[in-house]
């Protein structure tokens, strides 16, 4: 038993100075660790990512998001070739809906951004939703850290679409971009006043051809809505642009704002004290999966719980009470 922990540590060790020194290989396999349910990997997940840690925090970390049809694959794809051009290398961490029957990612992303799959200098590692909230995957916080570690200065997180993943997604990265489409007349009245307020930039796409006048009409409106709306930051009023994906248009003009936003948060202290609230929120939730999972686990409650779920479906018991006689069972 000693012998074969002590293999588990050499192989961790090992990995850990791979994904150091940026091997692509040992980082799809650290992914792959933080990614999967098994106990036994995860005790390695979080062995590893202890060890890492200190070459972790130097990232930009940018969430990406948009209805299904906006282009967010193609943007993200134009946007981090020129990226890599300029110097920078890219991680794109692109959360799919996952297939109910096997679990795994359905999506394609590296057929999506063709340019950025064959890039020596970008990273795309589909993460399977594995039905948890919005379709935001439980481990897209470690797996973004592990890309940090191996050294890619620019992480993308790509969520699958408008809905509660976006809030999700907005805890975890330092910029949140939110693409939109042409035309926003009828659409404006159907978009969530939430998204809106957790934007850090809209960005209206498909500004190109016979969409460009559209665009920009779009692109008042949303700034109209904006007015309305407090900012986030004393510091920052998110700008509304018009960019083209596909006809690389408008992309410089949004890297520029994003260093602008850099460079005002990093001065004001906003940047460090959010990523630290962050990292905070982090370790509750986690204690709260983990909470959740040794509940469960517990032969008490699984005896208990059919008898108090049927009462409380049929509305014999209320849920309050359920959760106080479940949470002594417990013992808390």
């Amino acid at each position: 038993m000693n012998a074969r922990l002590a293999s588990s540590r050499d192989n961790i060790d090992d990995l850990a100075e791979r994904l150091l020194n940026g091997q692509r290989a040992a980082l799809a396999r650290g992914i792959t660790l933080v990614e999967s349910k098994k106990p036994a990997h995860r005790e390695q997940a979080e062995a590893l990512l202890t060890k890492v840690m200190g070459s972790t925090g130097n990232a930009f970390r940018i969430g990406v998001t948009g209805v299904p049809g906006v282009g967010k694959s193609t943007t993200i794809d134009t946007f981090g070739s020129n990226l890599t051009a300029a110097g920078h290398k890219v991680a794109v961490l692109a959360v799919d809906p996952s297939s109910t029957r096997t679990g795994g990612s359905i999506l394609g992303d590296k057929t999506r951004m063709a340019q950025l799959a064959v890039d020596r200098n970008a990273y795309i590692r589909p993460s399977p939703s594995a039905g948890t909230l919005g379709g935001v995957a439980a481990k897209t916080r470690e797996s973004m850290l592990l890309c940090e570690a191996a050294g890619f200065d620019v992480i993308l997180v790509e969520t699958v679409g408008i809905g509660q993943s976006e809030t999700t997604v907005a805890q975890m990265v330092d910029f949140f971009l939110v693409l939109m489409l042409p035309g926003a007349g009828d659409e404006l009245q159907g978009i969530k006043k939430g998204v809106l307020e957790i934007a850090d930039l809209i960005a209206v796409n498909k500004a190109e051809g016979d969409g460009l006048i559209r665009a920009r009409s779009a692109a008042s409106e949303y700034r109209a809505a904006l007015n309305i709306l407090a900012p986030r930051s004393k510091h920052w009023s998110p700008p509304v642009l018009t960019i083209s994906g596909l006809a690389n248009e408008g992309l410089d003009d949004l890297w520029g704002q994003l260093g602008i936003f850099k460079e005002r948060m990093q001065a004001s202290g906003d940047w460090e004290s959010k990523r630290a609230e962050q990292q905070l929120a982090w370790m509750w939730g986690l204690l709260n999966e983990k909470l959740q999972t040794a509940l469960k686990a517990n032969p008490e409650i699984k005896a208990a719980l059919p008898d108090v779920e049927s009462a409380v479906k049929s509305g014999h018991l209320p849920a309050t009470a359920a959760a106080s006689k479940l949470a002594s069972l417990f013992g808390i």
